[in-house]
């Protein structure tokens, strides 16, 4: 074949693989040569989700009439299980009919949103350190990143003083994600509250990805929609995925007002179907009969002392952390005396066998940070620790 005869899109030259998916293979390559890793790195729950879930899933699965395909706006007991779940953990109230979306996971939701509002040359907002995603989907449909800075002085907050001195002409989306992924920083009413104003002030829509405010949360659940007059210029993601220990199960949801809906609906319409029928049942099973407080429990009795054990590997590493982060990672700042994050995980990788993940793959101010994924069992975080401790005590 002749060479160079067939080229990528040029969108591609805008975006890497994903960190995870290049790094995954180096890991099963040293896994192939008996070197057993420890992978503290990857935030997807070890644990299965409720018997009541799997019980439903198994039932459903099996009759014949639920193969076909499915609407893709939802079933309705999925809808009004998704609606029921915001009204009793948030006390925000949604039209299940018109102001909630499932999703098939939310990424899919990060690219129809981003698909329904941004031209190309449009510009969004994405928080610098934050989930790569926003950047990554957002430069393969052609929107130009603005990152705006979260800091460690700054609790993880957005600086809205910051936010105001710059150029927000055509900037159609703000990303925002509390409690915060990678650092913990929990959710704050004053920002959501900073956040609705800023939006209406603007004519910028917020999308808030709130994911883990069931896992090691001690406070109270929030919700930007919590926010009078939030729907109307907000959108907020939810995902089964973690509270509920079913990331391979991709369920998600979006709520907003109804005209944004059915906004994302063409694009979504034009995409995908509904998910599998049975898959449905078993996730609105999930987020009732009382399951969803078996989760609550769960994550707590599960996360708790594997947060513990992550502490010590960041005292053992040197590293600095704040003790009142919330959900399933724990974020670190490390030595001065390390000249890159990847010296410290690198040798932390191939000396100690750990994979943990360094800072800078959530941008810029990631660069002199680690984070610990708390999704391995505590016998195999307390055998990292060890090795950890290991390697450092022979240097």
């Amino acid at each position: 074949m002749e060479k160079n005869l067939f080229k990528p899109a040029d969108r591609l030259a805008s975006v890497q693989e994903y960190y995870f998916s290049r790094k995954l293979k180096e890991v099963a390559r040293l896994n192939a040569e008996g070197r057993d890793i420890i992978s503290l790195a990857i935030g997807s729950p070890d644990m299965p989700p409720s018997p009541q879930t799997i019980e439903t899933l198994c039932r459903e699965a099996v009759k014949a009439d639920g193969h076909g395909y499915q609407p893709t706006i939802g079933t309705p007991e999925l809808r009004k299980a998704m609606a029921a779940f915001y009204r009793r953990w948030y006390g925000v109230e949604l039209d299940a009919a018109t102001e909630i979306q499932p999703l098939i996971g939310s990424k899919e939701g990060i690219l129809h949103v981003t698909l329904a509002f941004c031209n190309p040359g449009d510009r969004v907002l994405v928080p610098n350190p934050g989930y790569p995603t926003y950047t990554a989907l957002s430069r393969l449909l052609g929107a130009e990143v603005v990152n705006y800075d979260l800091t460690e002085a700054g609790g993880w907050q957005p600086d809205f003083e910051q936010l105001e001195r710059m150029d927000l002409s055509r900037v159609k989306l703000m990303w925002t994600n509390y409690p915060h992924m990678p650092t913990g920083a929990r959710a704050r009413r004053e920002t959501y509250e900073r956040l609705v104003a800023f939006a209406q002030k603007h004519g910028i829509v917020i999308v808030n990805d709130n994911p883990y405010s069931f896992i090691l949360n001690e406070g109270e659940l929030l919700s930007i929609l919590q926010v009078p007059g939030a729907k109307n210029c907000c959108i907020e993601f939810n995902s089964m995925s973690k509270s509920f220990n079913m990331p391979g199960w991709r369920v998600g949801m979006l709520a907003t007002n109804a005209e944004f809906i059915t906004w994302i609906l063409k694009v979504k319409t034009n995409i995908d179907s509904g998910t599998f029928r049975a898959l449905q049942l078993a996730a609105a099973e999930a987020l009732t009969t009382n399951t969803d407080e078996w989760h609550l429990q769960a994550n707590v009795r599960t996360y708790a002392p594997r947060r513990a054990i992550a502490e010590q590997i960041m005292q053992v590493l040197g590293c600095t952390f704040d003790a009142r982060q919330t959900g399933m990672f724990l974020w670190g700042r490390i030595p001065d005396s390390y000249a890159t994050v990847e010296e410290l995980t690198e040798r932390v990788l191939h000396e100690a066998r750990v994979f943990i993940t360094p800072g800078f793959i959530f941008g810029s101010n990631g660069e002199r940070y680690i984070r610990i994924s708390l999704c391995a069992k505590e016998e195999r975080m307390r055998e990292a620790l060890e090795r950890i401790v290991k390697v450092k005590n022979e240097k």
